[in-house]
């Protein structure tokens, strides 16, 4: 229920957040030690993951809720240097060599938006508009700020 997009200079997310049934708006990028941070999924784990990069990325210190085989939540991470990180269940993230990606229920939208050269806070809205679990609102972060 989420569409995080990176374009290689932004990361962008919608805004909406279903808890039990009823539309939240929440916040799902943040800033935190030096790079951007957006996950997927719920919430109260992301934000383990935000603090966990804000903290320095130790592996021993790697939140327990990301090594539950069947409830963790997907995590991106952009590096100052633009370099993009996703992590699943370990500390040892899947590094994206695209210039671009996107997580979440409203991925594809998101990522055939900016194949087509829209930018990630485009792509956001486009997914948005066709994906239920997405809208809300759009944040997006420049990694330049």
């Amino acid at each position: 229920m989420t569409v995080i997009a990176w374009d290689g200079r932004t990361l962008a997310a919608d805004k909406r957040s279903d808890y039990g049934g009823c539309i939240q708006v929440v916040t799902k990028i943040h800033r935190a030690g030096g790079c951007l941070v957006g996950g997927s999924g719920e919430l109260s784990f992301v934000l383990g993951m935000v603090e966990w990069v804000r903290n320095g990325r130790d592996p021993s210190q790697f939140p327990a809720s990301q090594r539950d085989k069947d409830d963790w939540q997907p995590t991106l991470v952009i590096e100052p240097s633009g370099r993009a990180l996703m992590y699943e269940r370990t500390p040892h993230p899947i590094r994206w060599e695209r210039e671009f990606g996107a997580i979440g229920s409203g991925k594809q939208y998101a990522l055939a938006a900016m194949r087509c050269g829209k930018t990630a806070a485009e792509a956001v809205a486009i997914a948005s508009e066709f994906c239920p679990g997405c809208g809300n609102g759009i944040d997006a972060l420049a990694l330049s700020e």
